[in-house]
């Protein structure tokens, strides 16, 4: 899945990016409220992660003018003010999810990837294939009575192939929605890794290539 986390702590949001990559996350930051705006309208995210009190344009406004434009993807807020009102603010303007500072960071994990569940049309927790399964929720792959180890990105698209039912898809959709906005769309880097992901799958073969139109399961 992939997060925008919009967070004007600058520790704080450099740590959280890089818990959310260990569980295989594809994570963009901003620090101020019109750069996360920016990121979010211009990006198919499936979570916002969006602090509430931020320079440059309050996470109110950011909030508001997400749900305005038809933002996709679902808003998770974080707050430090924990009261009711707080709350019912915050779900008015149109969030999906509230979450006050400081948090645990499994509840932070576990919200997100029910948020990104809701964004998306409803799929299995566990995935399976013949003898392949996948387990989204606690990042596991195995083949048989075969773990996979499986790098975060490998993992990604492995489970947008499964989950999409057979359906080919293209290497534009995959690179949107397994990579971060640092990835170049110029490289192979989705060749390379279906390559590496149809190595650590053995035989026989899943992953197919159909021509012009992607991959596909």
């Amino acid at each position: 899945m992939r997060v925008l986390v919009v967070e004007d702590d600058g520790e704080l949001a450099r740590t959280v990016a890089a818990g959310l990559r260990r569980v295989r996350m594809a994570v963009d930051v901003a620090l101020d409220g019109p750069g996360g705006l920016e990121r979010a309208l211009g990006n198919d995210y499936d979570v916002v992660v969006l602090d509430r009190d931020l320079p440059g344009m309050h996470g109110d406004e950011v909030c508001a003018a997400l749900v305005a434009a038809g933002c996709r993807g679902r808003i998770l807020m974080l707050t430090a003010a924990a009261t009711t009102e707080d709350l019912v603010d915050g779900l008015g303007l149109g969030a999906d999810d509230y979450l006050t500072k400081p948090f645990d960071f499994a509840a932070l994990v576990a919200r997100i990837g029910a948020l990104a569940r809701r964004a998306h049309p409803v799929v299995p927790p566990v995935l399976r294939h013949g003898d392949l399964v996948v387990d989204t929720a606690r990042r596991r792959a195995a083949r048989g009575e075969r773990p996979l180890d499986l790098s975060p990105k490998e993992f990604g698209v492995l489970e947008v192939l499964l989950a999409s039912g057979g359906r080919a898809v293209s290497a534009e959709e995959l690179l949107e929605r397994v990579w971060d906005e640092a990835a170049d769309p110029f490289t192979h880097a989705v060749k390379i890794t279906v390559s590496r992901l149809r190595a650590k799958l053995g035989e026989p073969a899943v992953v197919e290539t159909v021509a012009r139109r992607g991959y596909r399961i």
